[in-house]
């Protein structure tokens, strides 16, 4: 005969382990769920990704490998080299300043061209790039900080 204690024991061990199997059964349907969730995301993400990667090779140029880097090549200004060939951006840049007829400062370039000029870290991009414009010939910094077109 088995004893009384002994047969209490395995009947709670039993207990525990059918609710244990019951939380593990959830946990597991979870689990496959949030997996399922997962890939269907990453289909939707690369489907966007290749989208969005067709759309940027035919607007930008191709970057340039500098260095084991990919950075944007700004031509410098020379004869045979049109502004045509700098990347969409710093051709609205460059027709900005040329539409104003004079020096401007970065704040009226960013008007515009309908950049958000209360916020400075909107407005510091676009002065890199009329920094670059200048480096590479194509503007004119006067002494006073304003950008102007050259000759």
């Amino acid at each position: 005969m088995l004893d009384p204690e002994l047969l209490e024991r395995i009947t709670a061990r039993r207990v525990e382990l059918v609710e244990l199997e019951e939380q593990l059964v959830k946990q597991l349907a979870e689990v496959r769920t949030e997996r399922d969730e997962l890939a269907v995301a990453e289909r939707v993400f690369e489907r966007v990704s290749e989208q969005l990667a067709d759309e940027r090779a035919s607007i930008v140029p191709a970057p340039v490998q500098v260095g084991g880097r990919a950075v944007m090549l700004i031509p410098h200004r020379e004869p045979g080299v049109e502004a045509t060939m700098l990347p969409p951006d710093y051709q609205r840049i460059l027709a900005a300043v040329r539409q104003a007829g004079g020096p401007v400062m970065t704040r009226q370039v960013g008007e515009m061209l309908g950049v958000d000029v209360s916020v400075r870290s909107k407005l510091e991009p676009l002065r890199g790039r009329l920094v670059r414009l200048t480096d590479r010939g194509w503007l004119r910094k006067m002494p006073d900080g304003q950008f102007t077109t050259r000759l």
